[in-house]
């Protein structure tokens, strides 16, 4: 009995990691690098505020998604029927069942967004993503993560590679949305829903920061920050998310404006 709940313990831990990384997949190629759609496109689609917001808590729930993986990985490094075939399936599995999930319901169910938002056939986009992303990759994880002969396993430091070449996967996959894109000069900042166009200005004023841009509510802004200043700083002047200085960044650091 122990060993089976351990080796469904190795089985979860990739299942999370794949669904985690589906998710920062989706986020970083098509709401920030691409942007064909916003997490909630057609719910306020003319507030960019709201859906900047709206994607960086998306990312955040990823990160979390990840770290559970991660722990159940660690917890069941000394499973004997663990091998890199099965966790290199399982995160195939999970990444396939993100992008199911994602069509089933929020293309096709909610109604929240599209693949293509601007496309005149989006059914079609939807359709091709996910056969590519959603059918493949569990159908080469079912494959692979299938039933085998008990002995059928790498050896132990096969396994070790594995685990550490996820870890290094999903860390680095997520790093990838805590950092501004390389010759970024500027910074997004989104302040506490009330707070006084006074002390937004002060926040700025404590980064030497200069304006370049504000949103209607003045509580979104676009700031260029000296080099040898921390957008750190603007947590404690009343930011609740500044673009690459923690989470949930989501796509502060892609956002056109």
């Amino acid at each position: 009995m122990t060993r089976i709940a351990t080796s469904r313990r190795y089985l979860w831990s990739g299942y999370l990691l794949g669904f985690a990384l589906g998710g920062f997949f989706d986020g970083i190629l098509l709401h920030q690098i691409l942007q064909w759609h916003h997490l909630l496109s057609t719910i306020s689609p003319d507030d960019i505020r709201f859906q900047v917001a709206a994607d960086g808590y998306f990312h955040a729930l990823m990160y979390v998604i990840a770290a559970a993986g991660l722990w159940l990985l660690w917890a069941s490094r000394s499973d004997p029927r663990a091998s890199g075939r099965l966790l290199s399936g399982s995160i195939l599995i999970g990444f396939g069942a993100w992008h199911v999930i994602d069509t089933l319901l929020s293309h096709w169910l909610l109604g929240i967004h599209r693949i293509r938002m601007d496309s005149p056939n989006p059914l079609f986009w939807d359709l091709l993503w996910l056969g590519l992303f959603g059918i493949v990759p569990l159908i080469i994880g079912w494959a692979s993560a299938g039933p085998r002969d008990e002995d059928d396993r790498p050896p132990p430091r096969g396994q070790t590679v594995i685990r550490s070449l996820a870890a290094l996967l999903v860390c680095g996959t997520g790093a990838l949305a805590l950092w501004p894109p390389r010759g970024n000069e500027f910074t997004t900042v989104l302040f506490a829903p009330g707070t006084s166009q006074g002390r937004i200005f002060e926040a700025i004023a404590a980064v030497n920061g200069e304006l370049m841009w504000t949103d209607r509510s003045g509580e979104l802004v676009v700031i260029r920050i000296p080099e040898e200043q921390s957008g750190l700083r603007l947590f404690g002047q009343g930011a609740i998310l500044v673009s690459g200085a923690g989470l949930p960044p989501g796509c502060f650091n892609y956002a056109k404006i």
